[in-house]
């Protein structure tokens, strides 16, 4: 167990140096969290100089253009594309409706990409490092997932907390990403796949949350965070994650005693492990079902290049329908790129997916993306010493370890650090999917500044929405493909890392940088509202579960779905001045 919590640690450290880099930077960290600053002004530009960016539309069609370039508030530091430029300088004002379909058609190629990325590259790398591992479907839930679909959220978070007009904001985006994932996609695993939740990890992570909650709705109310409270949050996840491998290793113990002594298994372990085998056996899907070779002759290497990094399989391609012969040509171009740079490990297949010619182009390619990633490229072109740039130090480390694993290994068999491959296809799926995220909150933030739509209706909408990409995507994935356990761990086990990991982190740095404890000040009665409602999901779960004896049906995650429009319906309404609620 040391040894698998030190890989874990040292993934994790590796994941938080490389989006630090970027916060440290003074960007956003390219993510769909990452524009939760976007609607204030920029560092060192008087608050006065800078106009709303929704008031672009009330102006002529000329100045339209001088106006996005300008201000501030228009601005987009994540990501590779400027929509808002794109809208207002490069297509006629009459061609705007052009303009929005092309970017309507974008935005779901970049859904389908996400898509794409979760389910055949992020998850199987998830399965085969908890796999290498040996860790539950638990603990790999509050750790690898939590993290993978929490990273932006932190890091943008980080940024909102280094001025103290957006701290209210952070603490609303954190609460409203809450109610989104512990609804809408509890409830959308429940209805992909009812499954009987674990009893005791059920309640240990609905209690945690609801402690994580009460720290984050005390600082709100005392309107101040102190350095002791920040460490605090961050020791209480601490804690929370040292008590669910300390919970992981109880419960092992006692099925080997219990196996050991041929008594009865308790319905609790006799469930886990039906789920165990059910999600490791019937339920499993085989990720290179598609790229097997025709013929089972030993091949050249250059033909196991070629069948690798071919991502159609013609004998299926004969027997599916038209529809899904169409969807297939569009998702081409993406699975091509995705295996030219992302490695998959199976740990299920005899050969574990190791294909020597790819898996060594990948030691070139994959960490080349990963330093074109980062910034959006600009780290990858710095020149060190006005000189040399990154990327080429890159190409040259890669090429000299790819050329070392090339004539130190065989087609045949995998080498013994073949599971390293795991964790370098984990980051890069992770990067892949947070890239294609920030350019769904770009569009989805230029489409609100087109429709005039408020901060607080774009918040808990399209901002709201596409910071909860990555959790729909990895969650619902990891559901369909049988294993709901994980998923809906990753659904507590992950917010509970954006709450407390983003509001400790964020305030520590600000209260290190200032020498001042973080003053609040929230946003209106929404934050209030949304503390509120995610208060009243936790209850309602913490109640309803265990009466229904830890089934988690259809009816349940139709509940929450409800639950959700409620809130949305009621937040808006409030937002709007058609519901008012007296302050006290």
């Amino acid at each position: 167990m040391a040894g698998g919590l030190l890989n874990v640690s040292w993934v994790l450290s590796l994941l938080c140096v490389l989006q630090m880099v970027e916060t440290v930077s003074g960007a956003r960290a390219p993510s769909a969290g990452a524009h939760i600053s976007s609607q204030f002004p920029a560092a060192g530009v008087s608050q006065t100089s800078v106009v709303d960016c929704r008031e672009v539309c009330g102006l002529n069609a000329s100045d339209r253009c001088a106006f996005v370039r300008t201000n501030p508030d228009c601005r987009s530091d994540g990501g590779y594309l400027d929509y808002l430029e794109g809208i207002f300088c490069h297509f006629p004002a009459r061609l705007l409706p052009l303009a929005i379909t092309l970017y309507a058609f974008w935005l779901l190629y970049l859904f389908l990409i996400l898509g794409v990325t979760a389910a055949k590259f992020f998850c199987p790398n998830l399965s085969a490092i908890s796999t290498t591992l040996k860790l539950s479907h638990n603990v790999a839930g509050v750790t690898f997932l939590a993290f993978g679909n929490g990273a932006p959220d932190i890091f943008s978070a980080l940024v909102a907390f280094s001025d103290p007009r957006t701290a209210g904001l952070a603490f609303g985006a954190l609460f409203g990403a809450g109610v989104l994932v512990t609804t809408v996609v509890a409830g959308g695993i429940a209805i992909l796949r009812p499954f009987t939740a674990a009893s005791r990890p059920f309640l240990r992570d609905i209690i945690f949350y609801m402690a994580a909650v009460l720290l984050i709705f005390t600082a709100l109310y005392c309107g101040r965070v102190t350095l002791a409270w920040a460490l605090g949050y961050l020791g209480f996840y601490a804690f929370y994650v040292v008590t669910v491998v300390l919970c992981t290793w109880i419960y092992q113990r006692q099925r080997r005693r219990s196996l050991v002594c041929s008594m009865p298994a308790t319905p609790e372990i006799l469930s886990d492990s039906e789920e165990e085998r059910m999600s490791s056996n019937t339920n499993s899907y085989d990720y290179g079902e598609e790229y097997r070779p025709l013929l089972l002759y030993p091949e050249t290497t250059a033909q196991i290049l070629v069948q690798a990094l071919n991502p159609l399989d013609y004998r299926k391609w004969r027997t599916k329908p038209m529809y899904w012969r169409v969807l297939k040509v569009f998702k081409l171009p993406v699975e091509f790129l995705l295996l030219l740079t992302v490695p998959v490990m199976d740990p299920d297949k005899e050969d574990r997916n190791w294909k020597r010619p790819l898996n060594c182009l990948h030691l070139v390619i994959s960490p080349l993306f990963l330093t074109l990633t980062l910034q959006s490229g600009a780290y990858g072109v710095y020149e060190i010493g006005g000189l040399f740039p990154v990327w080429a130090v890159v190409v040259i480390a890669g090429t000299a370890l790819a050329a070392v694993t090339f004539f130190a290994t065989s087609n045949s068999e995998p080498p013994r650090f073949h599971w390293l491959f795991a964790f370098l296809g984990f980051l890069t799926s992770a990067l892949w999917i947070n890239a294609a995220a920030t350019e769904v909150v770009n569009i989805l933030r230029s489409l609100g500044v087109v429709f005039r739509l408020s901060n607080t209706v774009l918040g808990l909408t399209l901002l709201a929405w596409g910071n909860s990409i990555g959790d729909v995507f990895s969650d619902f994935t990891l559901a369909r493909q049988g294993y709901p356990r994980m998923a809906f761990s990753a659904c507590f086990g992950g917010i509970i890392f954006n709450m407390l990991v983003g509001v400790g982190l964020g305030c520590l740095l600000q209260i290190s940088r200032s020498h001042m404890e973080v003053k609040l000040e929230p946003d209106g009665l929404l934050v209030w509202i949304l503390a509120g409602t995610l208060g009243l999901s936790l209850v309602c779960s913490l109640v309803l579960v265990p009466l229904q004896c830890f089934q988690l049906s259809r009816v349940y995650g139709c509940c929450l779905l409800l639950l959700y429009l409620t809130f949305l319906v009621v937040a808006l309404l409030t937002e709007f001045g058609v519901i008012h609620l007296k302050t006290v």
